[in-house]
């Protein structure tokens, strides 16, 4: 299944938002299916899986690297061994589920052979943190043609520079960049959303975005600050339950937290409105007639007398001459008797003689 690509230099205002599924799946294909529907239905951009096989990614004795105060497992190796049960023809099919709901698929591909198989399913590649250095990996996810995402957890800004260079070499034209800290949980204190800034000035070029590993609070408060510091691609781990044990289900949002969300950013882009430019709305237009003024009379003005601050106030509406005109109108004097309260109009004006 050959899926079309598309590019994320056109976004607007609308973020484009990935539900890390990740293997919060834990194996079951049901599962993985049940999740793209709730991500689908919750309104994400993409439901993004994980591909791998524990043999290919970390060594038998590789430490744990999470709070196992949630994730209770020790080894990196017996982890990822009880969630790389999915195949490469469940995937296919994940990949089909999800065209069928509407919403993008992805998978971040951990091994060199699932960039080959999965590159044609998704419409970008992801790039984990952990790979930032991994530079074979990085050269065969440029080849491919497609944006990178690239996460920049736990890394320097001359690693993220050189993960970049490899890309660009290699073949990639359209690069985003994911702000991400590699704590699991990441706690408040440790998100450093101000890094947003900083990669912005550092990579112009790049789109920024954000990977959250913090607790979902019910206003998702680091999605929508990130969003608020200028990162249009949010991806936050996806649960069915945030109060399931183990793995990722911990730090994950759910439907409803992801619903809310993004009924809040609907309110906000609506209060910011489609123009930045400013300027008097049609919607204004008898604010601007019956809300500002005119120069009227103070007191009766006979013909001939000079129109002076004394006899002229500025009164609404503003359907007759604005006070912007009264350099214009002071000075010069009254072609008519005036009554007291009339409002001005050129023709009971005339030059000052002299």
């Amino acid at each position: 299944m050959q899926r079309v690509t598309p590019t994320f230099r056109n976004l607007e205002d609308d973020p484009y938002v990935i539900a890390e599924i990740g293997v919060n799946h834990e194996g079951d294909l049901g599962a993985a299916k049940a999740l793209i529907e709730s991500a689908a239905r919750a309104g994400a951009s993409c439901a993004k899986f994980q591909t791998y096989k524990a043999e290919t990614i970390v060594r038998p004795d590789s430490p744990a690297y999470w709070d196992t105060k949630e994730e209770p497992t020790e080894s990196q190796y017996e982890l990822f061994k009880k969630f790389d049960l999915l195949s490469r023809r469940d995937y296919e099919e994940l990949a089909v589920h999800c065209d069928e709901m509407g919403i993008d698929f992805a998978s971040t591909p951990f091994s060199i052979e699932a960039i080959e198989w999965l590159a044609p399913l998704m419409p970008f590649i992801k790039i984990a943190s952990a790979d930032i250095t991994n530079i074979p990996l990085l050269r065969k996810a440029a080849s491919r043609g497609k944006p990178i995402i690239l996460s920049s957890g736990a890394s320097y800004l001359w690693e993220i520079a050189q993960a970049v260079s490899e890309l660009q070499t290699h073949g990639a034209d359209e690069i985003v960049i994911m702000h991400c800290i590699l704590n699991y949980p990441t706690e408040p204190q440790n998100a450093n959303l101000g890094m947003i800034r900083s990669l912005m000035t550092s990579f112009p070029s790049a789109r920024i975005g954000y990977s959250d590993h913090t607790k979902a609070d019910s206003e998702l408060t680091a999605l929508a600050t990130a969003y608020s510091l200028g990162a249009s691609i949010l991806e936050k781990h996806f649960t069915l339950d945030k109060t399931k044990q183990g793995n990722d289900h911990y730090h994950s949002m759910d439907e409803d937290d992801l619903k809310s969300f993004l009924r809040r950013l609907e309110l906000r882009r609506n209060y910011i409105g489609s123009s930045q430019l400013k300027t008097a709305l049609v919607s204004e237009k008898p604010a601007r007639l019956n809300a500002r003024r005119s120069l009227v009379a103070s007191r009766k003005i006979k013909k001939g007398e000079e129109f002076t601050e004394s006899n002229l106030i500025c009164l609404r509406p503003g359907d007759g001459i604005s006070p912007l005109m009264w350099d214009q109108v002071i000075g010069e004097v009254s072609a008519i008797d005036i009554e007291a309260g009339a409002k001005l109009d050129w023709g009971m004006i005339e030059k000052k003689s002299g």
